[in-house]
């Protein structure tokens, strides 16, 4: 099927400086795994590996990868200011649970009301 004159509005994507630097050290195979999960955000869906991050207020995903033995983790936040905002990138270190850690959260949770502050005032 063609698709003439029909065109995806993708957001832009923008990033904390300190989520991307942590987020470049991540293994190239799931750089691009998130990249395609964050594009699908971008462009107004949900990729299978994204779920609502429990903890904080509505709106922020965390995107889930699991890679050999190790678990990684992206949380972005799907509109603010017009663009997605990816606010942490992480490796979950716990050996227990599913549960993201508390400071973690914590983390998230100061950095989306500094992102807020300089991007809605």
């Amino acid at each position: 099927m063609t698709t003439y004159g029909l065109s995806r509005k993708t957001r832009p994507i923008g990033w904390i400086k300190a989520a991307h630097k942590v987020f470049e050290t991540f293994p190239q195979s799931v750089r691009d795994r998130a990249n395609t999960a964050l594009t699908i955000a971008a462009e107004g869906g949900k990729a299978d590996i994204a779920k609502p991050l429990k903890g904080v207020e509505s709106g922020v995903f965390q995107i889930a990868i699991r890679h050999r033995t190790d678990a990684w983790r992206v949380v972005y936040v799907t509109e603010l200011a017009g663009r997605l905002w990816v606010i942490h990138a992480f490796r979950k270190k716990s050996k227990v649970g599913i549960r993201t850690p508390k400071r973690e959260i914590d983390l998230i949770a100061g950095r989306l009301a500094r992102l807020k502050t300089e991007k809605l005032s």
